[in-house]
């Protein structure tokens, strides 16, 4: 066997450092291409399948094999989810009726009440559904090419200061992240808020390389349209970021400022611009802002959805947290939450690993320069990594699995860089054992996450662990191995790391996604503590966490939450739950939305319609569709969920009443009276959620005094009122 040579000795320095012809300071590394450089001379074809002129000729083909791959696997399947979350696919179809409701991000085109969020996520998806007509693959194709975009845009970052490597180390771990694969391929905002945040860190990136101000403004484009995207989550990467630049970019201190000045003014221009049209657009003539108590979408943005998810204090949710280290409503918060039974399996298989090789790569260019690149992007991508995961770890409100995917990129961008960095550098014992360490604890961290689900490829486990720390070993004598035992040596690693996730996110591409809290994985890989599941709570009937996607006795995708999060059962007007009517086909080969009736109930079903929405029978949508054209809406309901059920399956406009809680106070009573004495609404859905944890008073009185004036009428076995035949004497 030969002896790795040690590159770094007698003061040659990293071979991934700054050249010896760059300034200390300079932005220049070995693997950035010098300023001007670009892509070969040629033709197109040829210059995209060729890449870099300094990159090997095999970089450029893998990473488009990588893109590839990628795309073909978050499309397999993609129409098992039907419409996914209904409440946002209800959204969507109003967008693409409606350019108002488009705008404002209505659940209704005849914009009665907006989604809870500021509606850019919704825009890609209601432009497709315009031109391609409303089905499954229009819905959610375009989070796929998020998906696809989002591990381009990381590649580019990585592979700039690093390699290609790298950057198809970062991709590939990005891709085969389980939480990845769920919401690549589903409707949530969470795939643009990825995408976004990603592009965000590369702009930054690019900044610390050349102090171009262009990037930087960029990046406060991106962090804008992040916040029309999930409003304040966006800005949790922002104080590092920030900092990073004030300190390390390669301008002088005061043009530092000036810069990072303008990019505040990018960020409030594209994100605020909005905000600022809709707060000065009348109330009288816009839908009402959902979400929030006052009809703003200010006090969503720092309440419901702002200050509300940090300490639970969250008016008109259904229930807040239990505060730092507690077991709350919305699961156990801690250091340790994103390792836990509830998270672990969506996002941590290489968290472990990533925080160690941040250490060591933070620790090898410790005596570089301020303006290194090399260590700019392990701050970059480590700072935001640290802090959305402390965030995550401590906030106390409304907190679902999903969530995660903002992990996914600094994970992935953390891990490429710093394995590729320590294979370097192997030849020190340092960096040897720093990869061995790292190796170790994603075999063992994996073999635990396995077990958790004993059912699910019960081999698996054995195959991680024995894999991992065989190549764990290897690592530690690397320099003794020749080149290709060596070569053997990391793939073997690799390959361990990376098939527990693989295995998760094949169950997840293979299984439909529908409802409000989706997870990844096979069943059983997200129990829930506290309430709900796990210690402390009941679990759902088949097995699964509440909220954990499942095959109902017809097989059929669920979704919906097993236990209420907050508040027991009370507060639904109307009595219980609205699982009516046998399952209506949703047109265009998409999947059913629910269970019949009687196949889930409060308890499986989701808190009455709050958290997956009713079955649509052929007789209640016919029922509905009866003289449609003569209503503003065919129909209301309690609730956004049941509200996008029959909205859905009819293509009409239907009224949520107090939104995706039941608990906005919207309509009034004396608006709805006025509606309905306008004939501008049809039927009323007997059975609709209401009030979340504490019943909102207008959900109640509509539900009381329909309930006493107009006649009832039955289609199937659904219920509703007909509010345009008052019961006599009423």
């Amino acid at each position: 066997m030969t002896t790795q040579p040690d590159t770094t000795a007698q003061g040659a320095g990293p071979s991934w450092g700054p050249p010896a012809t760059a300034p200390a300071d300079g932005p220049a590394g070995r693997h950035q291409a010098a300023p001007g450089a670009g892509a070969p001379r040629g033709r197109l074809p040829g210059r995209l399948w060729r890449g870099r002129p300094e990159d090997p000729r095999w970089a450029r083909p893998a990473l488009l094999a990588l893109l590839l791959v990628t795309g073909l696997l978050y499309l397999w399947n993609l129409s098992a989810s039907g419409y996914a979350n209904s409440f946002y696919s209800a959204a969507v179809q109003a967008g693409s009726q409606s350019w108002k409701a488009f705008f404002f991000g209505s659940l209704d085109a005849a914009n009665a009440i907006t989604v809870d969020k500021p509606p850019a996520a919704l825009w890609p998806m209601a432009l497709s559904v315009r031109l391609f007509g409303l089905g499954s693959w229009a819905i959610l194709v375009p989070e796929v090419l998020m998906g696809v975009a989002t591990v381009g845009v990381l590649y580019a970052a990585v592979r700039r200061r690093f390699s290609p490597a790298a950057g198809l180390i970062a991709g590939a771990v990005l891709a085969l992240t389980p939480v990845a694969a769920l919401m690549f391929r589903f409707n949530n905002p969470d795939a643009l808020l990825a995408l976004l945040m990603t592009v965000t860190v590369y702009c930054v990136i690019r900044a610390l390389e050349d102090g171009r101000t262009k990037w930087l403004v960029w990046a406060g484009v991106a962090v804008g349209l992040a916040f029309l995207t999930k409003t304040l989550q966006a800005f949790l990467i922002l104080p590092p970021l920030a900092v990073l630049y004030a300190v390390c970019g390669p301008v002088r201190l005061r043009k530092r400022l000036g810069q990072l000045a303008l990019a505040t003014l990018a960020l409030v221009v594209s994100g605020g611009w909005w905000v600022a049209v809709v707060e000065l657009w009348p109330a009288s003539s816009r839908p009402y802002i959902g979400g929030s108590q006052n009809n703003s979408f200010l006090e969503l943005t720092f309440g419901y959805n702002g200050l509300g998810r940090i300490n639970g204090d969250e008016t008109g949710s259904v229930g807040g947290g239990g505060g730092g280290g507690g077991t709350g409503q919305w699961g156990e918060t801690g250091w340790d939450r994103m390792f836990n039974s509830e998270i672990g399996g969506q996002i941590s298989w290489l968290l472990p690993a990533a925080l160690i090789l941040l250490v060591a790569g933070l620790w090898l260019t410790r005596r570089t320069g301020r303006t290194d690149l090399a260590r700019g992007s392990f701050l970059a991508w480590g700072g935001a990594l640290l802090m959305t995961a402390l965030v995550f770890s401590y906030m106390a409100g409304i907190f679902h699995q999903y969530y995660t995917v903002a992990l996914a990129p600094y994970i992935a961008a953390v891990a490429g860089m710093g394995a590729t960095v320590l294979w370097e550098e192997r030849g020190r014992i340092g960096a040897s054992l720093a990869l061995a360490a790292s190796a170790t604890a994603t075999a063992v961290w994996g073999y635990v996450l396995l077990d958790r689900t004993p059912d699910h490829l019960p081999w698996l486990k054995w195959l991680v662990l024995v894999g991992g720390l065989t190549g764990a070993l290897g690592l530690v004598f690397v320099t003794r191995l020749g080149r290709r035992l060596a070569l053997a040596t990391a793939a073997l690693s690799v390959a361990a790391a990376l098939a527990g996730p693989a295995a998760y996110t094949l169950s997840t591409v293979g299984t439909g996604h529908s409802g409000s809290i989706v997870t990844a994985g096979p069943a059983g890989a997200s129990m829930m503590g506290g309430r709900g599941g796990g210690p402390g709570g009941a679990g759902r009937p088949d097995g699964g966490m509440p909220g954990q996607n499942r095959q109902d006795g017809a097989g059929r995708p669920g979704g919906g939450m097993g236990q209420p999060p907050a508040g027991g059962t009370g507060g639904f007007p109307g009595g219980g739950t609205n699982r009516q009517g046998g399952q209506a086909p949703q047109g265009n080969g998409q999947a059913p939305q629910g269970g019949a009736a009687g196949e889930r109930g409060a308890g499986v079903g989701g808190m009455g319609g709050l958290l997956d929405g009713a079955s649509v029978g052929a007789e209640a949508r016919k029922l509905l569709t009866a003289d449609a054209d003569r209503y503003t809406w065919v129909a209301a309901t309690i609730g956004s969920q049941n509200g996008a059920s029959y909205q859905l399956a009819t293509g009409e406009p239907v009224m949520a009443i107090g939104g995706f809680n039941g608990s906005d106070p919207s309509p009034t009573l004396a608006q709805f009276k006025k509606y309905v004495r306008d004939g501008r609404i049809h039927y009323f859905v007997s059975g609709g959620m209401g009030g979340g944890g504490g019943n909102s008073g207008s959900a109640s009185a509509i539900t009381t005094w329909v309930e006493a004036n107009y006649t009832k009428v039955t289609a199937g076995s659904a219920t509703f009122y007909d509010l345009t035949q008052p019961k006599s004497g009423g």
